[in-house]
């Protein structure tokens, strides 16, 4: 069987295939956006990094968390789980695209990835 192309985007939101998890890593199907260049995306790695989300968040996580509204085919608030950033093979993306974040949110996981890494 030929496995089908997927064409992402920086900044995409798709469902993805995250089990099976370990101990406290987030699992199951569920939306995640997708971190990596543009560029590199453009190449068809076939592992990508991705961030997480969740309809739930902890305010002691409120230094590593952002929020995202509803829009498109995301149809509850969400968070970005970045303390769950991975990286995933592109086999466990789920199309099509459920929605797209925009340059200012994408900025904002970006800085709180940034903020967990200590840089």
């Amino acid at each position: 069987m030929v496995e089908q192309q997927i064409t992402l985007t920086r900044g995409g939101i798709y469902l993805a295939k995250l089990n099976p998890a370990k101990s406290g890593e987030v699992g199951k199907i569920r939306p995640v956006v997708v971190l990596n260049s543009q560029e590199i995306l453009n190449a068809n790695p076939p592992v990508i990094f991705i961030c997480p989300l969740s309809s739930q968040s902890q305010p002691e996580f409120n230094a590593l968390h952002f929020e995202l509204s509803v829009r498109d085919n995301l149809k509850v608030k969400s968070y970005a789980l970045v303390e769950h950033c991975r990286s995933i093979t592109i086999g466990r993306i789920i199309n099509p695209r459920v929605a797209q974040v925009t340059l200012h949110e994408l900025n904002n996981i970006l800085h709180k990835l940034q903020v967990l890494i200590g840089v």
